[in-house]
Formats: structure tokens, C-alpha cells, sequence
């Protein structure tokens, strides 16, 4: 680092995205996006946008708010905008956090998120099957973050044990990261009227296919989304480009079309869960679009090496708990037999 780096951020350990090489046209499961396209209308909406490119973008982003309102059965001023689901996250961390809780085994961007704004963070451990013991949460009285289902593992809490978490901490904010709750989980948005301490955070990035466009949300009571947009309008107030609100309206008429995707995601993590297991590997009960994968018939971090010589990207994780498994992302099911069909030529050559 320079010498003009500022000293209150010099021990910050700065979050690791997935690899994206460009040596080589890679089979892409390491970063949890769709394999499908956007769908029609959001490409339209897009072209449209582009030739108001001179105005600025509304700030409020009404029209978005105002649909995703409807979809989620609340009002547009319980809806907040932002540019990723880590931009309403980072938020949340700046706003309601003086202490922050969160598992040891999670999303890798809240530690992050906790250093830079210089929040005290305690990480509680995952339990022996990499779940997530709701009583280690109640009346824990901190902040709260929870990815549900979680990342890496892809296990999910019952909704009734988010409630449970919530209701014995009426003091602070819950806040339940829903990134992947699209493919298998139920959401908390539904406890929002009844709570209103519970934020609830979600992504078009990986359901909706626009993990390049940038953009989420987050549903809370009005007082919540408030505080958000006091922190929004003291840092970017037009943090939601006009082409992505557009692009993101589009895809809201269009929900069927991704619902339909993930209903086919869902059925090729079945299949690739059962070609994994018949190969010999655990694999966690994931209700997320990846699984999390490991064998006793070779380290993690070689058939994450292996596979990426043979074209295709797996997320390994380094940490002491979790380096023998690989997380692998849900694909096509062409994409899904090209993994299976270079597991299987890695494990035999092992045993020559």
C-alpha cells in the first residue's frame, strides 16, 4: 500500500471475488451466477434507456419500488433500491450496527463489511453438520446477519426459526441476507408487518440473470428503509442507473420466465447431487443454486486444480474448516454432465 494510505483502513482485509480468467473459455461454476439469459423484455427495457443516458437516474426508483412492492405484498416505502444486494448490507452494517453477529462459516462479505465501518463482529460457529443453531441467536442482543439459505454450505433455517431469532431480539436489527432464497428457501419478507425489526435483503444477480447489472433491494418496515435512504442520500442518491432500473422492472413482468429457471436449477441440483454422491462425496443438502461438495478420494483444493486444467471453474475456499469441499454452482444440465463426466476422468486417474 501507498504511504498515503490512511491508517484506519491499513489492516482492512479486502473481500476475494470469484476468479474470472481469461485465458480460456471456462465452464462457470464458481460465482453462483444463472446460466440463463435475461429475458426479453430486459434487454428492450435496456435499449430503450439508452437514449436518456444524458438524464440522471431517479433517485427514488419509483417504478422498480413501486413493482417489487407488488410482488412482495408491502408498500413501496417498506422497498429500498440499491446498486447490489451489498450495497443495502453495507448500509445496514453503517446504520444499525454498533455490535454485529454473524456465523464463522458465511458470506465472506460481512467481516468486511464490519472492519471497514470499524463494528465489533462476533463469529459463531456452525454446528458439527455446518448448520446454523437458532439458539445461539436468541437474545443475543446485537445486530444480526444472516444469509438463509447460508453460503457456502446452502443449508436453510424454517422460517419459524428466523422468527424465533427476531422476536427475542426486539432491540436490534435481524437482518436475513436472502441471496438464494429463489431456489428452495421461504422468505422472511413475510414477517416484515409483523416485526419491525426485521430487514430482509435479496438479489437480482442470481435468480433474476443480471448478476452484470448490479442491482438488489431490501424490504423492511418504513422506519428501517428510511434510516437506509438517509445512508443512501449521504453517499450516492442516484446509486440505481436508469438502464438496470428499467432492466429490473422488465424482469419483475417477467417473473414467471425465472421462476420457470429456477424450477429447472432446482432439478439439476438433484441430479448433480445424486452423480456426486454415486461417485462417493458428501454433499450438503443445499437449497441454493450450488452445492457444497467434498471426497475422501481426493483434496479439495487438487479437483478444484484438476477441474480448472480441464476448463471448468469451482470455488475453493482455503479456511481450515471447509478446504475439502468445493462449492459448485448449478448450471445447464450440458454444463452439469461436463463437470460429472471430468469428475469421474480426475478419479480415475487417482487410482492409476
Amino acid at each position: 500500500m501507498s504511504r498515503y494510505f490512511t491508517e484506519k483502513y491499513a489492516s482492512l482485509t479486502p473481500y476475494t471475488p470469484g476468479e474470472q480468467p481469461k485465458d480460456m473459455q471456462y465452464v462457470k461454476l464458481n460465482t453462483n451466477e444463472s446460466p440463463f439469459p435475461p429475458s426479453p423484455g430486459v434487454e428492450k427495457a435496456v435499449m430503450e434507456q439508452c437514449g436518456r443516458l444524458q438524464l440522471y437516474s431517479d433517485p427514488e426508483s419509483t417504478a422498480l419500488r413501486t413493482k417489487l412492492a407488488e410482488i412482495y405484498g408491502v408498500k413501496p416505502s417498506q422497498v429500498i433500491a440499491v446498486n447490489g444486494s451489498d450495497e443495502v448490507l453495507n448500509f445496514a452494517f453503517m446504520a444499525f450496527a454498533d455490535e454485529i453477529a454473524f456465523p464463522d462459516i458465511t458470506y465472506g462479505f460481512y467481516p468486511v463489511f464490519a472492519q471497514l465501518n470499524g463494528i465489533p463482529y462476533e463469529q459463531i460457529p456452525l454446528k458439527a453438520d455446518f448448520s446454523i443453531d437458532p439458539d445461539d441467536y436468541v437474545n443475543l442482543n446485537k445486530t444480526i446477519v444472516i444469509a438463509n439459505p447460508n453460503a457456502p454450505t446452502g443449508l436453510c433455517l424454517s422460517l419459524g426459526q428466523i422468527e424465533k431469532i427476531v422476536r427475542s431480539n426486539p432491540d436490534h436489527v435481524v437482518i436475513i441476507d436472502e441471496a438464494y432464497v429463489d431456489f428452495g428457501g421461504e422468505s422472511a419478507v413475510q414477517l416484515v408487518s409483523k416485526y419491525d425489526n426485521l430487514l430482509v435483503t435479496m438479489t437480482f444477480s442470481k435468480s433474476r440473470s443480471m448478476a452484470g447489472a448490479r442491482l438488489g433491494f431490501g424490504i423492511g418496515s418504513e422506519d428501517l428503509i428510511a434510516d437506509l435512504n438517509t445512508i443512501r442520500y449521504s453517499t450516492n442518491p442516484y446509486n440505481v442507473n436508469r438502464m438496470t432500473e428499467f432492466a429490473g422492472c422488465a424482469a419483475l413482468v417477467e417473473n414467471d420466465y425465472y421462476m420457470a429457471n429456477c424450477r429447472v436449477i432446482m432439478e439439476n441440483r438433484e441430479w448433480t447431487t445424486g452423480q456426486l454422491q454415486a461417485l462417493g462425496f458428501d454433499v450438503l443438502p443445499s437449497m441454493a443454486n450450488f452445492v457444497f461438495a467434498k471426497t475422501e478420494r481426493i483434496d479439495g483444493g487438487k479437483l478444484y486444480v484438476e477441474l480448472k486444467k480441464r476448463g471448468i471453474l469451482v470455488r475453493h475456499f482455503t479456511k481450515e474448516r471447509i478446504k475439502d469441499y468445493n462449492r459448485i454452482t448449478i448450471g445447464t444440465m450440458e454444463q452439469m454432465q461436463a463437470l460429472i463426466g471430468a469428475i469421474k476422468d480426475i478419479l480415475e486417474e487417482q487410482t492409476l
